[in-house]
């Protein structure tokens, strides 16, 4: 990926909350789905302001002054898609039945998170962000715009996806410098932290691991079971990040290493399954279904032969299926 092109992308498709017409009628709906429109527009905004705090921190983490504009385009991105994300909960907010709020578990996990950013590897804080990417941008926005049916949502949610689709290509980018030789070098090299910043890095770690279950479990599993209930998009998103931990590139970071010897004692030892399938089912955030493989040998061998910016560009085509 060339930089300095991804920087001019993101300067030429800056756009603003008004640039939409917000002078329109929303659609008839039930009872029911105003109330969960609404919610799943008001956690949007809070996803999205977490998702700008994220990036906010990347910038601060690299010297690379191009990337420093990049990710600082990253963060205006985020900031606007929670106005939108809010206009549009009010907007659909047509009976007021009652007091929206943002889920109290993304209110529990976003200071964690954040908190983790600063502390944790950059290689381990690349791998949530870029699957937490994943699931929003390939699962969970475009089956809530399908949802919503209106032309208020689609017209928005077209150009966040627009955004998302730069910020996963800049995702996949640094999973790769991550997974770099020189990389892993100048890591080993590095002397050992502080006794304190280390206690912390694993105190941010294991409140991450804590409260990041029922952050994923209220804030993306359960909106998609009601406007997926298929499942086939957030199967299709983690099997994109499955096969990012099969690369031989990523694959031998320890993080990785540790995701997914987890995920292989969880599929291939019935014992250790039932005795720690509920802990690692904690650990890994997820329900059981996508803790199985989700990819076949050929997958793997087609992941192999592929560049990351042409495995960003197969996840991203992912949002022209239905």
């Amino acid at each position: 990926m060339d930089l300095q092109t991804m920087l001019e992308k993101c300067r030429r498709e800056q756009w603003r909350v008004g640039d939409l017409d917000w002078n329109t009628r929303p659609r008839e709906m039930s009872r029911a789905d105003e109330i969960a429109i609404v919610q799943y527009f008001t956690d949007m905004a809070g996803i999205e302001r977490l998702a700008g705090a994220l990036f906010e921190q990347q910038r601060k983490n690299t010297d690379d002054e191009t990337l420093k504009e990049i990710f600082e385009t990253f963060v205006k991105d985020e900031v606007r898609h929670a106005h939108a994300a809010q206009m549009l909960a009010d907007y659909y907010d047509v009976h007021k039945y009652r007091l929206f709020q943002p889920n109290a578990a993304l209110m529990r996990f976003t200071p964690h998170f954040i908190n983790a950013i600063r502390f944790l590897p950059p290689e381990i804080a690349n791998t949530y962000i870029t699957s937490g990417e994943l699931i929003l941008d390939v699962a969970l926005l475009r089956s809530i715009s399908d949802h919503v049916k209106d032309e208020m949502s689609d017209q928005a949610m077209e150009l966040i996806n627009r955004d998302e689709s730069r910020h996963i290509a800049m995702d996949f980018h640094m999973v790769e410098f991550y997974a770099t030789q020189e990389y892993r070098e100048a890591q080993a090299n590095r002397p050992k932290a502080p006794l304190p910043r280390r206690l912390a890095a694993a105190w941010a770690f294991a409140n991450v691991l804590y409260y990041g279950a029922p952050f994923f479990r209220d804030v993306f599993f359960e909106p998609m079971r009601r406007v997926d209930p298929s499942g086939k998009r957030m199967r299709q998103a983690f099997k994109r990040i499955q096969l990012l931990g099969t690369k031989d590139e990523v694959k031998e970071h320890p993080f990785t290493r540790f995701m997914t010897g987890l995920q292989e004692v969880y599929n291939d030892h019935l014992v250790a399954r039932v005795v720690f399938g509920r802990i690692i089912r904690r650990i890994l955030g997820v329900d059981a279904s996508l803790i199985s493989r989700l990819y076949s040998e050929d997958d793997v061998k087609r992941t192999q032969k592929m560049s990351f910016d042409e495995m960003a560009q197969d996840a991203l085509g992912l949002k022209l299926q239905n």
